[in-house]
């Protein structure tokens, strides 16, 4: 559904993602890991459109978007979470959820009604302003509004980041439970363990370049770690 091939991007005269490939199919959750400084979120912005490529493609469903801009991208069923639980924090919960759902026309009310069953929590705070929200709350806003637009793809950048453990669980589950449902997943995640139970594929990011790699699993982790610390 989403395949990154031969990816270099960056900013200004500087490289910071050099030939990376990976591919996201139908309900698989595929990780990216590192350290900070690797180029994860240089990655994730360059396949949502946020960041231009030097050189490589993006592909949806075999068609290059490399030069599609993102909201093209959403169309064909691209969503990204950035990092930093984001919402209009002088809107209300729902209001932030209308927004999506009045462009959605008449999958809104029910990709809604779907994205709050995934965080039945919301529901209490639907008429509190985003911006007095917890973290926790927060990210699965995100994640909610973002599946208000339909995606098959989902692009997550640290989506456990900073916040409350028990939420961490929550939105764990709810990744798990996505895929299950055949959404493929990008993930971005500082928590190794989960991020290992959860993938079917994995990338270790060095520098911008791809230094490990391999197929999911709890027992990869003491690879994973030992590469990122190199």
């Amino acid at each position: 559904m989403l395949r990154l091939q031969d990816v270099h991007a960056g900013y200004g005269r500087t490289t910071v993602v050099h030939g990376v490939d990976l591919e996201v199919g139908a309900g698989e959750v595929v990780a990216v890991l590192g350290h900070n400084g690797a180029g994860k979120t240089t990655l994730l912005r360059a396949a949502v459109g946020l960041l231009p490529l030097r050189t490589g493609q993006v592909l949806l469903d075999g068609q290059d978007v490399s030069r599609t801009r993102p909201h093209q991208r959403v169309r064909r069923g691209l969503a990204y979470v950035p990092q930093g639980q984001q919402a209009f924090g002088q809107l209300t919960a729902r209001e932030n959820l209308r927004l999506v759902a009045d462009v959605a026309g008449r999958e809104g009310a029910r990709r809604t009604a779907e994205a709050l069953d995934l965080f039945p929590a919301l529901r209490e705070v639907l008429g509190r302003r985003a911006g007095l929200l917890s973290g926790g709350q927060r990210q699965q806003l995100a994640i909610a509004r973002a599946l208000v637009t339909g995606p098959r793809v989902m692009v997550l950048d640290e989506p456990t980041e900073g916040i409350q453990p028990s939420v961490v669980a929550e939105i764990e589950d709810a990744v798990v439970q996505l895929a299950a449902g055949g959404l493929g997943v990008l993930l971005v995640e500082q928590h190794v363990g989960f991020a290992l139970a959860a993938c079917v594929r994995f990338v270790v990011l060095e520098s911008g370049r791809v230094g490990a790699s391999g197929a999911g699993g709890a027992e990869q982790e003491g690879r994973v770690r030992a590469a990122m610390a190199l």
